[in-house]
Parts: structure tokens; C-alpha cells; sequence
């Protein structure tokens, strides 16, 4: 059986990577292509755990180091769990989150160090890496101002614009520098724009998808 295919969403806060990861998972479906949704951080059972306690804020939130083996603990779960599972059967998995969130926020935004977190990821994954991945791109000042606007941001999304700058400059750095695996998508326009924007990227990056099958 033909190995599925894991396409990744990445971005800032606010730009949102939910709602086009299931308007890109409605799509797939339609052309009869057996798909998995899921996401980063809680994906499983425990992830949700572990996500549950990465949003806490207050004087029990994680440092920044603890912060990230939880994000990892997360993922090597998530990946013998649920990710290495389906894309063995042949289903495509689109994970809102995955290895490069984890480079761009603790190794650029918490400033722990891209390179190495980079080959950690590729050990906590067991090599496994994205086949495409759809940067959701905003200015900072615009995610900013998205966040203000629909209340309750968790710990991550609260840190301000000068963080979502150095989460923009970073994402832009590793799709710069591996443009066969990234493609960045503006999300200035409308959901629906958006939406029509990457069926069509990737239907170009897969062209069977035109034909309506996989």
C-alpha cells in the first residue's frame, strides 16, 4: 500500500490554521481521499493532558525548557499513536501543528536554539518529517490585533507583538530555506479566499487531486 501523505499548517497565533486544516481535510475528502485530522499540542489522550497543562498560566506554568519537553512529549505520542499509523495505511494526515512550531516558538520565541531543537525534533519523531507544509502567513501587528479581538488568549498567544515578530521572522527563515516542502499562503483575504487558495496550491503540488482521486 502507497504511503499517505502528512501535510502540516503552521503559523502564528490568530491566523487560523484550525479552520483551514478541516476546509483542507473537507476537500481531500471529496476527491476520495481517506484523511486524518489532528493536532498539535493534543492529539491523544495524553497530549490533551499535557495540553491542558501548557495553556495554564499563573505561578504553576512550565519554564521554558519544561515547556518544551512537554511539547515533545506530546509529539512522540502523537506520532506512534495516531500520525505513523494512518500515513501507513495510506490515509493522508493534516496536523494543525507540528515539528517546525516547536523550532520557531521554543527555539526562536523562547530563544532555546533552532539548529539543535531542529535534530532533537528529528529524534523525537524517529525521522518522520512533513511532505508539505502551509505556512498561514500575517503581519504581527494584524495577528495582534485578531488575537484582542476574540478574547481569552492563552499563555502563548498573550506574550505581544514583539513574540509574534520573532515567530514571523523565523517562519519565514525555514520556508526560505526549504521552499520544496513550504508554501506560504497570505491570509489577509477572507476564510473562503483562503480556503480556495490552498485547495488550489495543492491540488498544483498534487495533480491526481484534479482527476478527483488519490
Amino acid at each position: 500500500m502507497e504511503r499517505g501523505q502528512l501535510i502540516t499548517f503552521e503559523g502564528g497565533d490568530g491566523v487560523g490554521k484550525t479552520t483551514q486544516a478541516q476546509r483542507l481535510g473537507d476537500f481531500l475528502r471529496a476527491r476520495g481521499v481517506a484523511v486524518v485530522t489532528t493536532r498539535e499540542p493534543g492529539g491523544t489522550a495524553l497530549g490533551r493532558e499535557i495540553r491542558r497543562l501548557l495553556v495554564t498560566d499563573g505561578p504553576t506554568a512550565p519554564v521554558a525548557r519544561a515547556e518544551l519537553f512537554l511539547y515533545l512529549a506530546d509529539r512522540a505520542q502523537h506520532v506512534e499513536e495516531v500520525i505513523r499509523p494512518a500515513l501507513a495505511a495510506g490515509q493522508w494526515v493534516i496536523c494543525d501543528r507540528f515539528v517546525d512550531s516547536t523550532i520557531v516558538y521554543q527555539g526562536a520565541g523562547r530563544g532555546l536554539g533552532e539548529v539543535w531543537l531542529e535534530a532533537l525534533c528529528r529524534q523525537t519523531t524517529g525521522g518522520l518529517w512533513p511532505d508539505l507544509t502551509l505556512w498561514l502567513a500575517v503581519s504581527p501587528a494584524e495577528a495582534g490585533r485578531r488575537l484582542a479581538g476574540r478574547g481569552g488568549p492563552d499563555r502563548l498567544e498573550a506574550e505581544g507583538e514583539t513574540f509574534q515578530r520573532r515567530l514571523h521572522d523565523a517562519f519565514a527563515r525555514r520556508a526560505a530555506a526549504d521552499p520544496s516542502r513550504w508554501l506560504r499562503i497570505d491570509t489577509a483575504a477572507e476564510v473562503e479566499a483562503v480556503a480556495t487558495t490552498i485547495a488550489w496550491e495543492v491540488t498544483r503540488r498534487y495533480p491526481h487531486l484534479a482527476e478527483g482521486g488519490q
